[in-house]
């Protein structure tokens, strides 16, 4: 999965907003996925989805959902099966949305990162996020 060291160097400058930011992001800019968060209140618009508690609480335990694997990079199948099946058969989460926060989180990470996130740091963490997504949506297959 390319160096290691880059995705934990990335892991250990992230911040707690991280997650927060990488969930308002996917909310804002692919509306639909709201749909899975209708109990968190007022998503009508991007200041209220920015300012919403609830969402940047998941955001946070997105991310430290993302610590499991950053600790087992070779058991990352295993680390979320059993998130894989709370979202497949009791959330019902369409799994193309792992992507989309992929996606979000590593648009964060880079605007966090700035010059320190280089061509092959990003390939590094795309790689491990793939993985992640791969293993999330696991139980859809």
């Amino acid at each position: 999965m390319g160096d290691w060291s880059d995705v934990t160097a990335v892991w250990g400058k992230l911040d707690a907003d991280t997650g927060p930011q990488a969930l308002a992001r996917v909310l804002i800019v692919y509306p639909w996925t709201q749909r899975y968060f209708g109990t968190f209140g007022d998503l009508s618009n991007a200041a209220s989805i920015l300012g919403n508690a609830k969402v940047a609480a998941h955001g946070s335990t997105v991310v430290g959902a993302l610590a499991k694997g950053v600790a087992n990079p070779d058991a990352v199948k295993a680390t979320y099966a059993e998130l894989s099946k709370l979202h497949c058969n009791k959330l019902h989460v369409d799994p193309d949305n792992f992507r989309l926060l992929a996606d979000c989180l590593t648009i964060v990470v880079a605007l966090k990162l700035g010059a320190a996130f280089t061509p092959k740091v990003q390939a590094t963490w795309q790689k491990f996020l793939s993985a992640v997504v791969i293993a999330l949506g696991s139980q859809y297959v």
